[in-house]
């Protein structure tokens, strides 16, 4: 602790101080219950509020926007390292539009006065919704014609690091999986027709990029297209058919899941539109991230998720809510294989980096056992921190550091060096602007 006590002595006291959030709780019909949500848990430790043990905890929202922002809390006493603040209801939003630098001279160049990522943690009982995230274009055009459905006019490249097993429908399967799903999948060539089947049926190596995306369009939108009535058919055929075949062998894993959905989601094209799409499963601290265009949907489990500061979602399956079905499909990439799976850099013994290729942010996960520290550099950009677990003390301006037990949220402005000593094993999340973004510009 000498090192950082030193450097600290070289900054200005009332320049570099953590602020405390109290953030925000969305209570989606998908999240999980009562206390078996962590999100519940944190949420209730973030904000001393009662967990109700009917209701879904879905997603903690940590960061500026709109639809989920959280707010500044009050702290009376100035000689802690952290920031006091006149108002118990002051957003973070308005709070650092009012002190942009505390973004950093190059976030502010770049994305304005505002927070460029979006920080959550989401607790997923059942299947979100097949959707996919519109890119800077799009959402611009989206938000303008549409601004009641789409909130914003910014893009939402995404990345989920698993907390707990985490199972995930990503992108498209490939063009020789496709054709096993077309020969044992017969309902689907029923719901299409034999014409769209056989165009993939007879795709060959030599064929080129854009005639295969050309056939994935056509197959996927008639199959999202579809009459509510021909689907509903079509689902009871297969769930019949699987019913049968599985008291003569053993289902594939693709089948049992798409039966899972079909329980939470009766008649819908989602259940059957899930045979196309990469079935990935996460262990604990592997991450997943999902660009502009693609498709997805989160199936089960408990992660940290960072993405740029948007709302936006094109839906088209698995979902109560308004389904866009023709502009999802196409805006799709149509792009064919497995996703690659982030195991993060190890930027010591404690502490773990993942960076996507997006500029907005990255994500490091911090696991400490009892009695050990960790240190966070200064950087350029903000960054915000969340205990998952545990106590420890976290020390930035002020040398004698300052208590953090779970459900903890903390602002960390620009040019904040931080280091945290854990008084039992402590997990902690960070957000922060990309370093690749800082090293490139």
């Amino acid at each position: 602790m000498e090192s950082i006590g030193k450097s600290m002595k070289h900054h200005n006291q009332r320049s570099i101080r953590l602020q405390r959030l109290r953030c925000s709780v969305q209570n989606y019909d998908w999240g999980k219950r009562g206390t078996d949500s962590l999100v519940a848990r944190l949420s209730a430790l973030n904000s001393s509020s009662e967990i109700d043990p009917e209701k879904p905890y879905a997603e903690i929202w940590m960061g500026t926007h709109e639809s989920g922002p959280s707010f500044l809390i009050q702290n009376g006493d100035e000689n802690n390292g952290f920031l006091s603040i006149g108002s118990e209801n002051l957003s973070l939003k308005d709070w650092v539009l009012e002190n942009p630098k505390v973004l950093g001279e190059k976030v502010v160049q770049k994305w304005g006065s505002d927070l460029p990522f979006l920080f959550k943690v989401l607790s997923v009982a059942k299947a979100l919704s097949i959707q996919a995230h519109p890119d800077k274009e799009l959402a611009k055009v989206l938000h303008k014609f549409m601004p009641n459905l789409y909130k914003d006019a910014n893009h939402k490249p995404e990345m989920a690091l698993a907390v707990t097993h985490f199972e995930a429908l990503c992108g498209f399967i490939s063009l020789e999986e496709l054709k096993v799903v077309l020969d044992n999948v017969p309902e689907i060539e029923e719901l299409v027709g034999s014409e769209d089947a056989n165009k993939v049926f007879d795709i060959t190596d030599r064929d080129d990029e854009n005639k295969v995306t050309s056939v994935l369009r056509s197959i996927f939108t008639h199959l999202m297209s579809a009459s509510k009535e021909m689907i509903t058919t079509i689902i009871t055929k297969m769930k019949n058919r699987l019913h049968i075949e599985s008291q003569g062998r053993l289902l594939t894993e693709k089948e049992q899941l798409v039966l899972q959905l079909e329980r939470q989601y009766p008649a819908d094209v989602g259940v059957i539109s899930a045979f196309f799409l990469n079935h990935v499963n996460l262990k604990p601290g592997e991450a997943l991230y999902i660009g502009a265009n693609e498709p997805h949907a989160y199936i089960f489990g408990e992660c940290i998720e960072c993405m740029a500061t948007s709302d936006n979602v094109v839906r088209a399956g698995l979902t109560p809510k308004h389904m866009d079905v023709n502009t999802l499909c196409s805006m799709l990439t149509y792009k064919q294989g497995y996703p690659k799976i982030l195991q993060g850099v190890a930027l010591g013994p404690y502490v773990t980096r993942y960076l996507p290729p997006f500029d907005e942010f990255e994500v490091d996960c911090c696991q400490l056992p009892q009695g050990e520290s960790a240190e966070f550099p200064a950087v350029p950009g903000p960054s915000i921190f969340v205990v998952t677990f545990g106590e420890g003390i976290i020390y930035s301006s002020d040398l004698k550091g300052d208590v953090i037990t779970e459900g903890d949220v903390l602002f960390a402005p620009a040019n904040t060096q931080i280091s945290i000593t854990s008084a039992s094993q402590l997990q902690i999340y960070r957000a922060g602007v990309n370093s690749m973004f800082f090293q490139a510009s």
